[in-house]
């Protein structure tokens, strides 16, 4: 079985919206887990927009990643700039280090309208990249 652990800013959205795929696309061939360099609790945009698509994700935490220094990743995955660029040490042994900067939909102001669109893009951006890194990598 293959650890992955998908990295952002403040493990909020896009983070755990790809924990969310990673873990329906990999079935039992991968442990998932997700952080930031920061924690900023779960965003609320992309609870809703996952439960649109049939992923209850309100059980995951907001975590630092220091709380995985004992893993042994496979493969690390970042999903936005900041974290690619600020990621600290992480003593993995041979991580295959992958970096994807999505679109941040917390971001937006706007209308719901607005918001919802641009959770929604975020959500199917990722959910297509989750999508092909499992069979890519782990089929």
């Amino acid at each position: 079985m293959k650890n992955i652990l998908v990295l952002c800013t403040g493990n909020s959205c896009r983070s755990q919206m790809a924990h969310g795929y990673l873990n329906k696309f990999s079935k039992d061939k991968a442990a998932i887990y997700s952080a930031g360099i920061e924690t900023h609790g779960l965003n609320p945009g992309a609870l809703s927009i996952m439960k649109e698509d049939g992923l209850d994700i309100s059980h995951h935490t907001s975590n630092n990643v220091v709380e995985y220094n004992a893993i042994d990743f496979d493969f690390i995955i970042t999903v936005c700039d900041h974290a690619n660029e600020n990621c600290p040490f992480i003593p993995s042994k041979n991580a295959k280090r992958l970096h994807h900067n999505f679109f941040d939909p917390s971001k937006v102001k706007g209308s719901e309208e607005q918001k919802h669109a641009a959770f929604l893009k975020a959500r199917n951006e990722i959910k297509d990249y989750c999508k092909q890194f499992v069979e890519n990598h782990l089929l």
